[in-house]
């Protein structure tokens, strides 16, 4: 099957026939264009670091401090600078996403105009500027670099060409007078030609990956802030119907299901077991003996009565208790849990186990629960074959899921061979 056409410049680099393609080209378009704005951008930092690199030598050379009138004009270059910075990065910005398009065909949505207040107090104008920084500081330091050795390689490369007509041709590591000493150090020149293009190449997929980078439409602090109060938010709010729904079953729908499963007992007990009746009933009664299991387990699955009565180390010390292989439970727990947290750790112990007794061939397993102050932490370990690979449907997305709901966090560590060891880390905000 023929690949993908490269859809950016990184991407292309990748592919062995680079050199033969048009993207060299782009990628030397993307240079070029760079040149004069970069170029223009770098007079800022100029103003600044040019009398500050001035000032200190003199200090350095004769051990005078730096005059005040000079250390309050780099100030307020410095200050005018940074106050200006913001207010240019907009449609430097904007002429740069455009741009980008020469080296990288993925859209880069730009960011809307908010008002001049929003330039000085958005992440997204702060990360614009620094943008501008990096062009004009960082990009014409780089491209000054890589000029020298396209120069040197040029050098190299005309060497037994002018050799001959000078006294003598310094090529940095050796003297050449003569043609035929050049020679070898031209061959090395053309040699050098496609690693330069290849060179280019990688300066403008580092640039425009940078770019990409800082101008990208990425949320800022404030609405990151939000995003987490409102699941924390969603999270409680689940939690809490989850407690309604399992009140309404376990006080409500199960003392009638009793009722009605001791009332068919009892009609069995009147009817003669030749009767018509008496199997219709027997069944009715195993049925609702039936429903009556079921619906203790929907119960304990949205919230284990155990561990209302007997909080998150007794829960797990039953837990351990009706598992099929010798289970160790330690737990470090001198404080009430939060609920949330509580409920998680419970599920998170449930399915591990569970694991263990399905997947892992494990003849022996421990439970640890501690609280280290700003959390708990659950580490569950087993001596099986190890190998547990998320991918395989052995429950651990979803443990992942719920454990991320929560505001925490699931590490697995499963080498072939075993042990296997999940760690699950569940702040005290969960």
């Amino acid at each position: 099957m023929t690949p993908a056409a490269p859809t950016h410049l990184a991407q292309a680099l990748r592919r062995p026939r680079y050199l033969l393609t048009g993207w060299p080209w782009r990628a030397l378009a993307y240079l070029l264009t760079s040149v004069p704005l970069a170029g223009v951008l770098s007079l800022g930092p100029l103003v600044v670091v040019a009398p500050l690199v001035a000032a200190v030598t003199a200090v350095q050379r004769h051990g005078r401090p730096v005059p005040l009138p000079l250390a309050v004009f780099l100030a307020l270059c410095a200050l005018i600078v940074l106050a200006l910075a913001p207010l240019l990065s907009a449609p430097v910005a904007a002429f740069e996403r455009y741009r980008l398009g020469l080296v990288d065909e993925r859209a880069l949505p730009g960011q809307p105009w908010r008002g001049l207040v929003a330039r000085y107090t958005t992440t997204a104008a702060w990360r614009e500027a620094a943008y501008l920084f990096w062009l004009g500081g960082v990009i014409p330091v780089v491209y000054w670099l890589f000029i020298m050795l396209v120069l040197l390689d040029g050098v190299l490369i005309a060497s037994p060409f002018v050799a001959g007509s000078a006294d003598e041709v310094i090529l940095i590591w050796a003297t050449v007078d003569t043609p035929a000493q050049a020679v070898p150090h031209a061959i090395v020149g053309v040699l050098l030609a496609p690693v330069l293009w290849y060179a280019a190449g990688g300066l403008a997929a580092g640039q425009a990956a940078v770019a990409r980078w800082l101008l990208r439409n990425a949320p800022d602090g404030a609405a990151l802030r939000e995003v987490t109060r409102s699941r924390a938010r969603l999270v409680d709010a689940y939690e809490a119907e989850r407690r309604r729904i399992e009140r309404d079953l376990h006080d409500g729908a199960q003392p009638r299901l009793t009722s009605l499963s001791l009332q068919i007992g009892l009609a069995r007990l009147d009817v003669p077991d030749d009767s018509p009746a008496a199997r219709p009933l027997a069944v009715a009664h195993d049925q609702a003996k039936g429903l009556m299991v079921l619906l203790r387990q929907i119960v304990r699955g949205i919230r284990p009565q155990s561990l209302t009565d007997l909080g998150l180390a007794g829960a797990v010390r039953e837990l351990a208790d009706e598992a099929p292989v010798p289970v160790d439970v330690h737990a470090d727990l001198p404080r009430p849990l939060p609920e949330a947290a509580e409920t998680t750790a419970y599920f998170v112990v449930s399915e591990a186990l569970s694991n263990v007794a399905r997947h892992a061939e494990a003849t022996r397993a421990q439970v640890r629960l501690s609280d280290t102050g700003s959390g708990l932490v659950v580490e569950v370990t087993d001596d099986g074959r190890g190998g547990a690979d998320p991918a395989r449907g052995s429950g651990l997305i979803g443990l992942a899921d719920r454990v991320a709901a929560a505001d925490g966090r699931l590490l697995l560590a499963s080498p072939p061979g075993g042990p296997t060891v999940v760690r699950v880390e569940l702040p005290w905000s969960a």
